[in-house]
């Protein structure tokens, strides 16, 4: 049994939304931290012969993201210039892209991952379903301020146009950061949603996708588990096994990825990284979006469900798969298994 199909355990986990974020992390804030002396020590790094890539991992990989923010500050005041700037000048690749996206606010990180993904010739859809199938409402709302505050408008005006049909629809919706947050869950509701989610797919020729796509984006997580369980006593599949067989495309993948992390999100992230991983090549840019934007949410519980679904650990993985100063920052991150 896979863990996507494993419903048993999944009603009584704790909802994501409801834990702690920084409990979970692999990052966490400094003690005694000193901005002053971290901002020495950069300049030492970049501004002396050869850039010194072992200082640059330590100070940005052991402090946090509100701390990254405060040396960024006090870099500019000591140098009048910008953190980013010199990093973008004195490191190439993607090692620079990552030291980059470790000095952006997440937020603003998120925003500027989703501007890639619409600009230039055809939409990388996958980013856009990684990104709104996890974020929390509160992620969103902050993404999107980011969004409106570098590009002058909407975010949900600059999706509108480039994303179409039924697909198009769910993504809008997730991106209005609207999703019930409550932890109460009404079981009555949940068997009419899974006996409505039933009649929508499996039960009648063709799909009702509007059905699905206001179930799977409106209702509380802790509300679409037991609607998940209900729906298995009725349909004698997973809901995410009828999703496959009834859909297809780019809404297939989005609401799959939606049924994902409401079981777990932190299995679905082990899932991404493993995939980017795997066969010839590596997808360091997912690799980079990842573990940089999970480092402080949830990394520690990536790991643990990274081992349980293939059986060795992620640092491992990463050490076989990444090398040189961003392999070296990737790692630091991820951190080895205790």
């Amino acid at each position: 049994m896979s863990v996507w199909d494993d419903l048993e355990l999944l009603v009584d986990s704790p909802s994501p939304l409801a834990v702690n974020p920084n409990t979970r992390g692999t990052v966490k804030d400094k003690a005694n931290f000193k901005a002053e002396e971290d901002v020495s020590a950069l300049r030492k790094a970049i501004e002396g012969i050869g850039t010194t890539e072992k200082t640059l991992i330590e100070v940005l990989t052991q402090r946090s993201s509100d701390q990254r923010q405060v040396i960024a500050k006090a870099y500019e005041k000591a140098t009048g210039r910008t953190l980013k700037a010199d990093l973008e000048g004195d490191t190439h690749g993607d090692f620079e892209d990552l030291l980059v996206a470790l000095v952006t606010p997440p937020a603003f990180y998120d925003s500027r991952e989703v501007i890639k993904a619409i600009k230039g010739a055809g939409t990388t859809e996958s980013i856009l379903i990684e990104i709104f199938a996890s974020r929390s409402n509160k992620q969103i709302k902050a993404m999107s301020d980011a969004y409106l505050a570098e590009i002058g408008r909407s975010l949900i005006y600059d999706l509108q146009s480039e994303v179409s049909g039924d697909f198009g629809k769910a993504l809008l919706i997730l991106a209005e950061g609207k999703r019930d947050e409550s932890t109460n869950v009404d079981s009555a509701k949940a068997k009419a949603d899974a006996k409505a989610l039933y009649e929508a797919g499996e039960k009648k020729w063709g799909t009702d996708e509007a059905k699905f796509i206001d179930i799977l984006s409106h209702r509380s997580i802790p509300q679409l588990r037991q609607t998940l369980v209900e729906y298995k006593n009725i349909s004698k599949k997973t809901l995410q096994e009828s999703i496959e067989s009834e859909m297809s495309g780019n809404l297939e993948k989005l609401l799959v990825a939606v049924v994902k992390c409401v079981k777990s999100t932190p299995a679905y992230f082990a899932e991404q990284l493993y995939k980017s991983m795997k066969g010839l090549g590596t997808t360091e840019s997912t690799l980079t979006r990842i573990l940089v934007s999970r480092s402080e949410i949830d990394l520690l519980d990536i790991r643990d469900e990274y081992k349980k679904l293939y059986g060795h650990s992620l640092y491992s993985q990463l050490e076989s798969e990444v090398s040189g100063s961003y392999g070296d920052t990737l790692k630091r991150l991820c951190g080895p298994d205790d």
